[in-house]
Formats: structure tokens, sequence, C-alpha cells
């Protein structure tokens, strides 16, 4: 079999199955682990999957810069979302995550309802100065113009003063065995930082980001106590979700 016939054969496997693993795969192709290593790293280079330890994982569609992705999945994003804002009640204090779907969240939060919110997104706080009954807190940084969410240590020493009752995260991949990950080291320390203050987090994912992984880990699906997602989970993800009591929204 040519290179490229076995290289559609591991994306279609893909998938089908949401993971690969470089053993099996070298089993079923007959060639050695070196020469499956090789067409996965020719795969990731081309953003078609994401390497991971022993194979690869569906890479996601959701790492584009900012300005892009309020292009992509709209409908999606505002499902989600619509679901979320029903979780917020009067008086808590709410940490928001910046991206698109925490955009579309506040702009379906009622103008009478009380409660504070606090943010590391110059955007979301801007998008909240017409709600008299919101207070807003925002968390100063280093700015990341890919995602327009502050970053770096001043931040992170900022928010380990807060005790929220919610943080709304968001992710580029949900997936049963690489958890939440995103696309940039940073990021995912600051958002791993932001769950920790919470009581509870909830993780908001439109559709292009079920079953896929990106390079960074924020953390193991445990991470969260709620996910709201926008169609059909997998049966992997299903099965890891009920298992460790995370609400399925």
């Amino acid at each position: 079999m040519l290179a490229s016939q076995r290289k559609k054969v591991i994306l279609e496997l893909l998938a089908q199955h949401k993971q690969v693993l470089s053993r099996e795969l070298s089993q079923k192709f007959m060639i050695s682990e070196d020469s499956i290593r090789r067409d996965l790293r020719e795969l990731a280079a081309e953003g078609l999957l994401q390497r991971v330890h022993g194979g690869a994982l569906p890479a996601s569609a959701a790492t584009a810069p900012i300005e892009t992705r309020k292009n992509v999945q709209n409908r999606s994003k505002q499902k989600v979302a619509e679901k979320a804002v029903k979780l917020i009640q009067p008086g808590q204090v709410v940490m928001i995550d910046g991206g698109t779907t925490a955009h579309e969240l506040v702009a379906r939060i009622p103008q009478d309802i009380a409660f504070t919110v606090v943010t590391h997104s110059p955007g979301i706080a801007v998008s909240l100065v017409d709600h008299p009954q919101v207070e807003v807190i925002v968390i100063g940084g280093r700015l990341f113009k890919h995602s327009v969410v502050t970053v770096g240590s001043a931040m992170i020493d900022a928010i380990s003063h807060i005790n929220a009752d919610l943080f709304f995260m968001g992710v580029t991949g949900i997936h049963a065995r690489a958890g939440f990950t995103t696309g940039d080291y940073e990021e995912a320390c600051v958002k791993r930082a932001l769950s920790q203050c919470a009581a509870e987090t909830v993780v908001m994912a439109s559709a292009e980001k079920m079953s896929a992984a990106s390079a960074f880990a924020i953390g193991p699906l445990s991470l969260a106590s709620t996910i709201i997602i926008d169609g059909e989970p997998d049966a992997a993800l299903r099965e890891a979700c009920a298992k460790q009591q995370i609400a399925l929204l």
C-alpha cells in the first residue's frame, strides 16, 4: 500500500474510533512503528490529527485566531450559550473565560439579574457595560492577542484571591482520553488556575470541539462539574462523564 493510501485509511480509522494507536496501526499495515510514526508526523504537520503518546487523536478545528473563530459553528455556540446562561443565579460570583462561545453567553445575560463577573477578557468586560446590575472585575496581565485575554503571573496571582461560584471555561478540545485541551501552553495554565478558584467549572463546547484534542492539556475531564455541548457525545466520552459524575447538558 502506498503511503498516501495508508494515510487515508489512518484518517478514516481516526474519524471512526476517535483515536488510533501506533502499535495497532503497525500490525494492521504490517510495517514498522517508525513508519507509522512518520505517517502521523506528516499528518500532524498538515493539521489533520493531534499526536499523543502512543498514537494520535482528532485535531481540534477551534485553534484559529478569534476573528476567524467568530464565523465557525455560530448556531452551535448560540445553543450552548442559551443553556449555559440559565446556570447563573443572582448574587453569584461568576468567572467568564474569553472566546467566542463566552461572548455568546454574555449576549444572553438578562438585564435584571444582579451578580458579579470576574473576567480576564477585555472584550467580555466591555460587553457588560450596559448591564447595570452586573458588577465587573477585570483581571489584568499580559494580553494574549490570539484569544484577546490576559495571561501571566500577575493575572494568576490576582485570581488566587477570588473564590467564585462558577467558572465558564472555553476549550478547543474535549476527549475522553486527553481531557480538556487548548492550543497555547500559557493559556492552558491560566484556564487551569481559574478552574481551581471556582466551586464549579462549566465547560462550554460547540460541535467542532467534540472528541478532538489540541497540543496543551488544561486538565482531565474531572476538572469540570458540568459540560455543555451541542450534539451527541461519542460512547467513550459519555461513559467517562458518567463514571466521574460529570453532568452532560
